[in-house]
């Protein structure tokens, strides 16, 4: 079975290569180079330097994926509030690129990689997928529209998918300059001897999910969770403060972190209900926290003496 995988050069997506290869599959990346990496596409698949909002005809007649897991898309919340309008082209219009050549080319279904950001601030924890939708970013706003596109194109055309809601994602090959990967810049700063920065008192929560926790979702959603959206998240919350606690244990280091005002629009706690997940796409085990956070510091500590010797 072939899996043509958008944005595969990528952090998470890059990961759901490793896995989909772990579980025999054949494997395509689209990946426009954005923000994914050359060096995260694995060498035994074939790639396409694409950008998904363009025509895709030619690439799907070639390839003629079975499944598509669509990966590519804008993610940082705050250039979606700069730049809305490029949100809606990657997030919104890539999306139905992608579905257009899906049901021409009668691929068997869609995995879809959307985000807790469509809930917006919490009502009651853990959030569960029936909590209303209230996207405070236009961000998770266009998530909230391609979530509907899927469905629509589902009713319309028969198309199967699974949206998978990710949680506060960390791991190797995350960028630590981007916003959303606050463990990745946390690490960073702990391994050049710098004092991390917390907004606020350290306090707030998160469901921080493990990289290949979140990739071996992707690859059970192929064949399950037919029509169906799914929470991908611990069910665990932790702080900040708890974060910084745990890193300091595993580096040996006495970790001061530097604490500055809390930002404008930060949720304050979060935490998703993984229990339909884990119904849906057969019970598996999540990484622990502290097991992340050994890898991923494992694997930063690595790149850091790699650029040392560079």
């Amino acid at each position: 079975m072939k899996v043509l995988v958008t944005g595969g050069a990528g952090f998470i997506g890059s990961h759901i290569v490793d896995a989909l290869l772990d579980s025999h599959y054949e494997v395509v990346v689209v990946d426009n180079l954005v923000t994914g990496h050359i060096k995260n596409i694995h060498p035994s698949v074939r790639f396409y330097q694409l950008d998904v909002r363009r025509d895709l005809d030619d690439l799907f007649g070639k390839e003629k994926p079975d499944y598509v897991i669509h990966q590519a898309g804008q993610v940082s919340v705050s250039q979606s509030l700069i730049d809305p309008l490029y949100d809606c082209e990657e997030n919104i219009i890539g999306t139905l690129s992608i579905l257009q050549a899906c049901v021409r080319h009668h691929v068997k279904k869609m995995v879809f990689a959307s985000t807790a950001a469509i809930y917006g601030n919490p009502v009651y924890l853990p959030v569960d997928e029936g909590h209303p939708l209230h996207p405070i970013s236009f961000y998770g706003l266009t998530k909230w529209h391609a979530e509907k596109c899927i469905q629509l194109f589902s009713e319309a055309h028969q198309l199967d998918y699974t949206i998978l809601r990710y949680a506060n994602v960390y791991g190797p090959r995350q960028d630590a300059r981007g916003e959303a990967g606050a463990i990745a810049i946390f690490i960073e700063k702990v391994i050049k001897g710098e004092r991390p920065v917390l907004f606020g008192d350290g306090k707030q929560t998160r469901d921080f999910v493990y990289v290949k926790d979140v990739a071996r979702a992707n690859v059970a959603a192929l064949t399950n969770g037919n029509q169906e959206i799914l929470n991908v998240g611990t069910g665990q919350e932790s702080s900040l403060e708890e974060v910084i606690g745990q890193l300091g244990e595993i580096s040996g280091k006495n970790i001061q972190p530097i604490l500055s005002p809390e930002r404008a629009g930060d949720i304050r706690s979060s935490v998703l209900n993984n229990e339909r997940l884990q119904l849906k796409l057969n019970r598996f085990p999540f990484y622990s926290l502290k097991d992340g956070l050994v890898e991923t510091v494992k694997f930063y500590e690595q790149e850091f003496l790699t650029g040392l010797r560079g």
